[in-house]
């Protein structure tokens, strides 16, 4: 399937033939309306369609543009740069950049063997990806959560999976699948996308990040998946060489919550878990989580999930 897509891709189109014969610079009239900087959705989607794949322009820079839709851009083979919010990127083959609807970007030229897609995905089209994220808070989710709302950041996400095979098969199975006309084809779009996103968050050390800040909000999530039990805020601030009360700030600000809402968050979802799928009493589970006054995890669980802990494992 590879080999066909490449082919496909790799086909001279007509707006690259008119390069090619001499034209300087892009055609406006495909991307954009009127004067502004923003590519158009409706220009590049049929009607009602919510997602649509198509080849990155080659041998012609692009000049500094947003857009108003989610962009992602796969590299099939050989390598793009993009300039994103300042930030240089080269992206390689198997590499997958995420784009926010307020990032600004422009791209260097590409040469002929230079092979990219480009997927025009409308925000409505996550809907149905959200179920696969879970309920965590993860750059990966917020992304989607922030595009779904209108808050989009203005960031980027860029993934270096070349060598992580299951990702490489979903992004082509979506390839594949996108052009088609296949019964439930929004369905099976969307079921793809968040197992694709799943994928990708099993793998986030391959995650590069649009920022510092962004990068000490990432090692404060996997801190506290990894150390909700008995890690503390002093500690992680000491780890990542910030003052306590900076780093307290900036949880706040990147996350919308307290580095202890965070962890009573991950603590919770964990007993629910362990009420769910094991057999331990109560009291075992509560310790095990974190929590030695069993009292205050009844307390808090009931609040979090509406029922007591025992109810939650008879009704759930």
């Amino acid at each position: 399937m590879r080999d066909v897509i490449l082919r496909q891709l790799s086909e001279v189109t007509p707006e690259e033939q008119a390069i090619l014969d001499g034209r300087k610079t892009i055609d406006r009239e495909i991307y954009m309306d009127g004067s502004t900087d923003v590519i158009s959705g409706e220009k590049l989607l049929e009607k009602g369609k919510l997602i649509a794949i198509r080849p990155h322009t080659r041998f012609i820079a692009f000049p500094e543009h947003t857009h108003d839709y989610v962009e992602m851009v796969y590299m099939c083979r050989g390598e793009t740069v993009h300039v994103v919010n300042g930030s240089r990127i080269v992206l390689r083959e198997g590499e997958l950049l995420m784009l926010g609807q307020h990032a600004r970007q422009s791209i260097e030229p590409a040469g002929k063997d230079d092979i990219a897609v480009n997927f025009i995905v409308r925000p409505g089209f996550f809907t149905g990806t959200l179920p696969y994220l879970g309920e965590e808070e993860t750059p990966l989710r917020r992304f989607v959560v922030s595009c779904l709302t209108g808050e989009n950041e203005a960031g980027y996400l860029l993934f270096r999976v070349a060598d992580v095979l299951p990702i490489q098969n979903l992004i082509e199975n979506l390839l594949f699948t996108i052009p088609g006309d296949t019964p439930n084809r929004r369905g099976i779009l969307q079921a793809t996308m968040g197992l694709l996103f799943a994928n990708l968050l099993n793998h986030t050390e391959t995650l590069t990040y649009s920022s510092g800040e962004q990068e000490t909000v990432f090692s404060v999530l996997r801190y506290v998946e990894e150390h909700y039990q008995g890690g503390s805020l002093g500690e992680l601030a000491a780890r990542e060489h910030y003052e306590l009360a900076a780093l307290s700030r900036l949880i706040r600000a990147r996350t919308g919550k307290t580095y202890t809402e965070l962890v009573q968050e991950k603590r919770l979802s964990q007993a629910a878990w362990l009420l769910k799928n094991t057999g331990r009493r109560v009291d075992e589970i509560a310790r095990a989580v974190g929590y030695e006054n069993i009292s205050y995890f009844h307390r808090l669980f009931a609040a979090r999930f509406g029922c007591s802990p025992k109810h939650y494992r008879d009704c759930k």
